[in-house]
């Protein structure tokens, strides 16, 4: 499987997984010129914006690790960008992340700390 194939593996399996927890997916693959954002859903009355990492062991290290402040920033920066267009200024929102292993999914809730980037 190329790396698009993997990436796109590891979104279903979140998307299932979250599925699963009562979350409502609402966009996937939401992209603007500053960045993705790999699932933003809704859950009760909170905002999630998800960012998916697979990987295959954890030799280089668990998957959450690759999401550093650099990437952070483009989540945060791309999230103002949704909130804009859909006019939710108010919504609480969280940043999560998941991480996708073979025989592991784990949903990391707030994983970063939007204010901490500001």
């Amino acid at each position: 499987m190329n790396r698009r194939a993997i990436g796109s593996q590891g979104e279903a399996d979140a998307r299932a997984f979250l599925a699963g927890k009562g979350v409502k997916v609402l966009e996937t693959n939401y992209r603007r010129p500053t960045g993705e954002i790999d699932i933003i859903a809704r859950q009760g009355g909170t905002l999630l914006f998800i960012e998916v990492k697979r990987r295959s062991s954890l030799r280089y290290g668990r998957p959450a690790e690759a999401v550093d402040r650099k990437k952070q920033a483009h989540i945060l920066r791309t999230a103002l960008l949704y909130l804009q267009e859909k006019r939710l200024g108010d919504v609480p929102v969280r940043f999560d992340v998941i991480e996708v292993l073979p025989g592991e999914i784990r949903h990391i809730e707030n994983a970063f700390d939007a204010s901490a980037l500001c």
